[in-house]
């Protein structure tokens, strides 16, 4: 089975496009193509259905793509072996991190490690947790610096690094900034913006709605906190965010008896053998907790 027409049959699913895959991997559509032509031949089997311009994984396809994937990452796991036993600290490193980890927390440590390893060339994902989550699951990354889901499970290992509180904020004209200390059930009638639903932010403070058996008003949601931080500076709604995040734009409700906060930190696949540039970032990482 050849190697670059599974890693094609990989990135055409990954982008759900022939054209895309060819920009990614550097090659014409034709050549994609031809390796997914040439791979479908080899196994006798159909793995795309075309439907005018969508295309679908067949059932064959399905099958294939899990074990394409642990193929490349049996190869990519060898070569890090191998290249380890040399002890050299160089290579290509791929982190995944989030925007908000990748503006407010990595910076100082990414400024440490290429000053420490000039031959390391980083290759850094801005992602939403949940997807580099996906990314390291998949073998895409070897680390990912993001929001941990409350749970994790196997094969993939989380190592908190930072707390991360968690306030409820409003604009400073907002009529709830107004009050010298509230109650979660008035806050909740309030719009409210929100993180996305597939978000693990979103899910910590659902979860504590919930536990009161309320149900927030939410008008708006968007992954990126930036944007959620200036929809609250305007006073369209009160919303939660970091407290790294606050300054004179907005204010912190006073809500007492809520003490909310979300756990950052590192992942990595059990799986599979970590190169000597991704130690060696892991370390820099282990310090922050000391």
């Amino acid at each position: 089975m050849d190697l670059a027409s599974l890693n094609a049959f990989i990135t055409v699913v990954e982008t759900g496009s022939f054209s895309q895959a060819g920009e990614r991997l550097h090659l014409t559509q034709p050549a994609i193509s031809k390796r997914i032509a040439a791979l479908e031949q080899q196994l006798s089997v159909r793995l795309f259905d075309r439907l005018g311009r969508d295309i679908r994984l067949t059932e064959a396809g399905q099958a294939l793509l899990p074990r394409a994937y642990q193929i490349l990452q049996v190869l990519d796991d060898t070569r890090r072996a191998l290249t380890n036993l040399q002890g050299d600290i160089s290579g290509r490193l791929t982190l995944a991190t989030s925007h908000h980890i990748g503006l407010h927390r990595l910076p100082p440590l990414l400024r440490s490690f290429t000053q420490a390893y000039p031959q390391v060339t980083l290759d850094i994902h801005f992602l939403d947790s949940e997807i580099a989550y996906e990314e390291v699951l998949h073998g895409q990354a070897e680390l990912a610096v993001i929001t941990l889901a409350p749970e994790t499970t196997a094969p993939i290992q989380a190592f908190q690094i930072w707390e991360d509180p968690l306030d409820f904020v409003a604009a400073p004209g907002h009529p709830l900034a107004r009050h010298t200390q509230v109650a979660l059930a008035d806050v909740a009638p309030y719009p409210a913006v929100f993180p996305g639903e597939n978000t693990f932010t979103h899910h910590i403070v659902r979860r504590l709605f919930e536990q009161q058996q309320l149900k927030p008003h939410i008008s708006m949601s968007t992954n990126y906190l930036e944007t959620i931080k200036m929809l609250v500076s305007i006073g369209l709604a009160w919303s939660i965010l970091p407290r790294t995040m606050l300054d004179e734009q907005v204010v912190r409700l006073p809500l007492p008896e809520i003490q909310l906060q979300r756990q950052l930190g590192y992942i990595l696949h059990t799986g599979r053998t970590l190169s000597n540039a991704a130690r060696a970032f892991i370390s820099l990482l282990d310090k922050q907790r000391l």
